[in-house]
């Protein structure tokens, strides 16, 4: 390896592990390894607001202090490894439940993961929105085998606590104190409309019928879900999530 590549392999190890190589610049003199450790902080220090950036909610519930304690425990567990750090962050909830003792609350792990979908939701590609139109002039013989495809922003998430009126009143109000979440498993869907990303809860079937959708599910496998479930008329249930769901945006043209 050239002297030059080595230098730079150490350099870019010393960044990245905030421990710079003793002797590091060393030849260079003492002005030139103080200056060093302006790109030890840089790193970190940009990093770090680029978690703020993406879980902007999840720092105010934690503050300050102890977000950003989360921030360097994060970034030394998983360092950026994509070219844009708008994508940094995208393993926070996994690693916030695999070491609980960086939360006051077990609750924030779900918050990380409403806030991260709901940033993935707003990034998502656009999609020509189906219309009850389309619905309307589809031929009765061709229902069946109709498959119908969400938007791309869909999000689906499984939560275990209300996490929902915290990000409410954390987004509105830095300052804002509510009360406790409680307990509460439920499926969330997050999608983008416009420029806007909206939420709302799901009941198990509404959830089953739009991953089935994911999955290319026809009416008839949705209908057969439904029955499934023990509803009696399950043609006449999917026909009504259909026309919510176009009313909401969440259904695009194939």
């Amino acid at each position: 390896m050239s002297t030059l590549a080595a230098l730079q392999e150490r350099f870019q190890k010393a960044v990245l592990l905030d421990d710079p190589t003793p002797g590091l610049f060393a030849a260079e003199g003492e002005e030139l390894e103080s200056g060093l450790a302006v790109y030890l902080q840089a790193y970190r220090a940009r990093l770090t607001a680029a978690l703020r950036d993406n879980y902007p909610v999840l720092q105010r519930a934690l503050g300050d202090e102890a977000f950003d304690l989360l921030a360097r425990a994060y970034l030394d567990e998983h360092p950026s490894h994509f070219r844009s750090i708008r994508w940094f962050g995208d393993s926070l909830a996994e690693f916030l439940a695999a070491a609980p003792e960086h939360l006051p609350h077990p609750a924030l792990v779900d918050l990380a993961r409403m806030e991260w979908a709901m940033r993935t939701a707003f990034d998502a590609a656009d999609a020509t929105l189906l219309g009850v139109g389309e619905l309307v002039a589809l031929p009765p013989e061709e229902w069946p085998q109709r498959h119908f495809k969400p938007v791309p922003s869909l999000q689906l998430l499984d939560l275990t606590w209300r996490v929902e009126p915290i990000w409410k009143d954390l987004n509105a109000d830095a300052e804002a104190i509510g009360d406790e979440p409680l307990p509460w498993p439920h499926v969330l869907l997050i999608w983008r409309s416009d420029l806007d990303c909206r939420w709302r809860s799901a009941d198990a079937c509404e959830a089953a019928l739009l991953r089935a959708l994911t999955r290319v599910a026809s009416f008839a496998d949705c209908c057969t879900l439904i029955a499934e479930s023990g509803d009696p008329e399950p043609a006449q249930t999917a026909a009504g999530f259909l026309q919510c769901w176009v009313a909401e945006g969440l259904l695009a043209q194939d």
